[in-house]
C-alpha cells in the first residue's frame, strides 16, 4: 500500500518508521529536511511520562484571564479576533473543571506511556545515537507551597503507576549538584526516575536514514497547496512542486493541520498554535550544565542536557502564526536559567528559537479518521510531541492496517 505523509517532523518521520514496518510503500514531503522546520528543531527535548498533567484546570484558567490585563514573562496572550482561535478558546475553558482536568490528565498519561514504550522499541531495533539520557527527570520548585500544591498531580501519577519521588533540598541536590550554587532557587522537587531526555533534531535526522535504507522516501522543498477530495477519499495532493497520489494520507503537520484542512476540506479540527521560545548553549571546557534534564516548575523553563550542548526553553504565547522573535523574548529564559544553571554552558553563544507546540484544548492528540476514508490524522500533539511520537505513530499505522490499538485511544478522535 502506498501511504503520502504530510509533514517531516518528529512525528512523521516516526509515523513513516512504522509504516514501513508493516511494508508499506512511503513517502514524506515538507518544506524543509526532516528535523529543521517545527518543534522537532528546538524543543525543550524532555521525554517527560511523569508530567504528562493536562493544561486545562482551574488554575489555568485564572492564568489566561490574568494575562489579558497583566503581562506575565511565561504565558502571554494576543487576543484574537479569528474564528479559529476563538472556537479553539471556548473549548479549552469547557475543559477547565477539576473533572476533566484529571480525565485529560490521565489520557495524556497513557499516550505517553506507551509512546515511551515505543521509542525505546526503535531505539534497541536502530541503535539510533541522540543525546539520550535515561537517568530522569527533576521537576523543581522554588516555592515550598507549591510543591505541596503539587502533591495531588502526583497522586494522580502514583496511582496509575508512575514512580514519583518528592524530595526535599538535600536531595535534590544529590540529584543534581550542578544546583549548588544556585540552592537559594530551590525549595524542592518531584523526582521522576524513568523519564529522559534527548535531542529530537538528532532522533528525527537518524531515523530517516533508517527508513531511507528500508525503502521510504522523502521530499523537501515541498509547500502543500491544497488536497482535493472526491467524495469521500482523498484524491490528491496539490503542491508546488506538483502533484502527489497515494492509497492513504497522514496529516502530519503540527500547528498548520488545521489551516490545510479547513481551507481544502472544510474540516474544522481543534488545534492552536502555542509559540514556545528555546536557547541552545554551547558546553565548552570547564563548564558544568546539569546531568539530568527537567522544568523548573513556576517558571516554566524546560532544561536538558545534549551532549556538547544545553538546552532551555520556555513560555506559551498566544499570538497566532507569527514565528518571529525579538531579543526581548528571551529575556526571562536567559534570567532564570543564569539563576539556575551559571556554569551550564557560554551564554554568550546562545543560539535562539521559536516554534509552535500544536495544542488542543484537551492536550491530547488528534488520531484516526473523520469523514474522508483515506485521510488519517496524527496531530495535535501539543507540548508533549517528543514524548507523545513513537506512540502515536504505533497506533496511525495500526489503523492504516485496520487493527485495534494496542491501548485506548479515548478522547483522540477528530474533534
Amino acid at each position: 500500500m502506498e501511504v503520502l505523509i504530510l509533514g517531516g517532523g518528529v512525528v512523521g518521520v516516526t509515523t513513516a518508521y512504522q509504516l514501513l514496518k508493516d511494508g508499506h510503500k512511503v513517502l514524506v514531503i515538507d518544506r524543509l529536511p526532516p528535523g529543521i522546520g517545527g518543534a522537532s528543531y528546538g524543543n525543550a527535548g524532555l521525554i517527560a511520562t511523569g508530567h504528562s498533567i493536562a493544561w486545562g484546570s482551574p488554575k489555568a484558567l485564572k492564568i489566561w484571564f490574568n494575562s489579558l490585563f497583566h503581562k506575565d514573562p511565561v504565558f502571554r496572550m494576543k487576543f484574537q479576533a479569528d474564528p479559529q482561535f476563538i472556537r479553539w478558546g471556548l473549548k479549552f475553558l469547557f475543559q477547565c473543571s477539576e473533572y476533566k482536568a484529571k480525565r485529560n490528565s490521565l489520557a495524556k498519561h497513557r499516550i505517553s506511556s506507551y509512546s515511551q514504550k515505543k521509542l525505546k522499541e526503535v531505539v534497541e531495533e536502530t541503535n539510533i545515537q541522540y543525546e539520550q539520557n535515561v537517568n530522569g527527570l527533576i521537576y523543581l520548585y522554588r516555592n515550598s507551597q507549591a510543591l505541596a500544591a503539587s502533591s495531588s498531580h502526583v497522586r494522580l501519577l502514583q496511582e496509575i503507576g508512575q514512580t514519583l519521588e518528592t524530595v526535599e533540598k538535600e536531595r535534590v541536590l544529590e540529584i543534581v549538584p550542578e544546583l549548588r550554587d544556585s540552592k537559594d532557587q530551590i525549595a524542592g522537587g518531584v523526582f521522576s526516575p524513568t523519564d529522559e531526555s534527548g535531542d529530537s533534531k538528532i532522533f528525527t535526522e537518524q531515523l530517516m536514514e533508517c527508513c531511507r535504507g528500508m525503502g521510504g522516501t522523502f521530499e523537501s522543498g515541498v509547500t502543500i497547496e491544497r488536497l482535493e477530495a472526491s467524495g469521500t477519499r482523498i484524491k490528491r495532493v496539490v503542491t508546488n512542486r506538483g502533484v502527489f497520489t497515494a492509497d492513504n494520507y497522514v496529516l502530519c503537520l503540527g500547528a498548520w493541520s488545521p489551516l490545510l484542512v479547513r481551507t481544502s476540506l472544510g474540516v474544522r479540527i481543534s488545534v492552536c498554535p502555542v509559540k514556545g521560545y528555546s536557547i541552545t548553549i554551547p558546553v565548552e571546557k570547564g563548564h558544568t550544565p546539569p546531568r539530568i534534564g527537567g522544568l523548573h516548575e513556576e517558571d516554566l523553563l524546560g532544561f536538558a542536557p545534549m551532549g556538547n550542548h544545553f538546552r532551555v526553553s520556555s513560555v506559551s504565547e498566544f499570538t497566532g502564526y507569527d514565528i518571529g522573535h525579538t531579543p526581548e523574548d528571551f529575556e526571562h529564559i536567559l534570567s532564570t536559567s543564569k539563576k539556575l544553571f551559571p556554569n551550564a554552558g557560554n551564554y554568550d553563544k546562545a543560539q535562539f528559537w521559536s516554534g509552535f507546540r500544536p495544542m488542543t484544548p484537551e492536550g491530547t492528540p488528534i488520531l484516526g479518521k473523520e469523514r474522508h476514508s483515506n485521510l488519517f490524522y496524527n496531530t495535535g500533539h501539543g507540548h508533549l510531541g517528543w514524548t507523545m511520537s513513537c506512540g502515536t505513530a504505533r497506533i496511525t499505522a495500526d489503523l492504516i492496517a485496520g487493527k485495534t490499538p494496542e491501548i485506548s485511544t479515548e478522547l483522540m478522535g477528530v474533534r
